[in-house]
């Protein structure tokens, strides 16, 4: 049986890594529960890059966390998930920003790698191209919206 992995994109981590943000609960709760379970806790280069464009590397949980470079296999799934998004954008009702770039990315890198069963986020925008990409081809991984608190992703009791 293959080990399960959740992908964690760059909004988990500032979320994560500021106990004053409104979604730091959320974000304790998941690594923990994450922790506990046994599940692998992935991040992607592309996500550290983000990160560091505010903050410092050094303040991610790396001992806890395997990085995940972005790859060829990783490039051609974003390519087909880019061409999907852009046939539709029209549908997509984005606020301001790009498309594509690192959405598309990490979701490729989220479907390729075998073992991700969970891409966790806290960016409706992201989930916007989620949902297009799930109508149009259904990506392998589920998304976790961080705004719910994890017990009630899970189904567990809150004690």
């Amino acid at each position: 049986m293959m080990h399960k992995s959740v992908l964690l994109d760059t909004s988990f981590f500032i979320r994560f890594l500021n106990d004053k943000d409104p979604l730091f609960k959320n974000a304790d709760g998941y690594f923990r529960y994450f922790l506990k379970e046994d599940i692998t806790m992935l991040i992607s280069t592309i996500s550290i890059a983000e990160y560091c464009v505010g903050g410092n590397i050094y303040e991610l949980p790396l001992r806890n966390l395997q990085i995940i470079p972005f790859n060829l296999d990783h490039s051609k799934k974003t390519g087909e998930f880019a061409r999907i998004v852009f046939k539709n954008k029209n549908k997509l009702k984005l606020n301001d920003r790009n498309i594509i770039p690192n959405d598309t990315k990490l979701f490729s890198q989220a479907d390729c790698v075998k073992s991700v069963e969970f891409y966790l986020s806290s960016d409706s925008e992201s989930f916007k191209v989620f949902k297009l990409l799930k109508e149009e081809i259904d990506p392998k991984f589920i998304f976790i919206d961080l705004k719910i608190p994890p017990n009630e992703f899970f189904g567990l009791l809150d004690l």
